[in-house]
């Protein structure tokens, strides 16, 4: 009896006995292959296409980078693109938390289907998105409302397909929000804003910036769902995809590439400044409870 109970727990010692280097050793190296394996499947198929294509952006040299980023059709673009994208995230900053806190805190008939129906963007193919915009707000508009070729148009088709970014990411945040931390501060005479503002708000900052990082950086990349709503009006509707895909047409790959590198460089710039706050507000947000 002794004998086994001293074969069974030794090995368990974990940092003691001959068998726990190998441990080390065999969990040190199944880290590392998954560590490899990820970082090769990270270079083909992110890094190996971004390389591709800041190669093909500078094929013809810094100038016709400049030139081709520059112009006065790029410029339209990116001032279109960027406006209607920053005013898109803004908004669903908002209704995408009010969105996030009524499935979270309130009851209510259906809110399993309306639960799903806002993963629907994200089933829907883009171009279906366009077709729905412009069967309700096109010339034959049911509702009477014509926002074709119009950046009204192109903002409402951008705030469908970038909601989901904020929801989902809000969600589980505030369904794992202590709800005793609440309690205590209303029972010390808080009201609801003071609730809001002071304990809830400040948890839900990281997730929120994150959703609107994401929702931004959809938007300025968006093609499908704003093809047909928006019209590509030179200056009013015409976005920077759709401007990449008016080089690409006149064979004007090296153009269409520099315009891409720009939108990639804003996108990943947003998204860096927008996590880096977040991060930093978390860890304040740690520090304080």
């Amino acid at each position: 009896m002794t004998s086994s109970i001293s074969e069974v727990t030794v090995p368990g010692a974990g940092d003691a006995g001959p068998g726990a280097p190998r441990g080390r050793r065999s969990r040190h190296g199944s880290t590392s292959l998954r560590v490899g394996a990820a970082s090769i499947w990270l270079s083909v198929i992110v890094l190996l296409p971004l390389a591709a294509i800041v190669w093909q952006s500078v094929g013809g040299g810094p100038e016709a980078f400049w030139t081709a980023v520059t112009s006065n059709a790029a410029i339209a673009s990116f001032k279109v693109t960027l406006t209607i994208s920053f005013a898109v995230a803004v908004i669903n900053l908002f209704f995408g938390l009010l969105v996030a806190w009524v499935l979270v805190r309130d009851d209510f008939p259906g809110k399993r289907l309306v639960d799903a129906i806002i993963d629907l963007p994200f089933a829907l193919p883009t171009i279906v998105a366009s077709l729905v915009m412009l069967a309700l707000y096109g010339p034959a508009s049911p509702i009477d409302v014509q926002l074709n070729f119009t950046k009204w148009g192109v903002g409402i088709a951008l705030l469908f397909v970038t909601l989901p970014f904020v929801v989902r990411s809000v969600q589980p945040v505030l369904q794992e929000l202590d709800r005793e931390t609440e309690e205590a501060a209303a029972s010390l005479g808080a009201n609801n804003w003071v609730i809001f503002t002071k304990v809830i708000l400040p948890a839900l900052l990281p997730a929120l910036l994150s959703g609107a990082g994401l929702a931004f950086s959809r938007a300025i990349g968006e093609y499908g769902s704003v093809v047909l709503i928006g019209g590509a009006v030179p200056g009013e509707t015409e976005v920077s995809s759709q401007w990449i895909r008016t080089l690409i047409e006149n064979d004007d790959r090296t153009g269409a590439a520099a315009i891409s590198i720009v939108l990639l460089t804003v996108s990943f710039v947003v998204l860096f400044v927008l996590r880096t706050i977040g991060s930093r507000a978390a860890k304040r947000q740690e520090l304080a409870t």
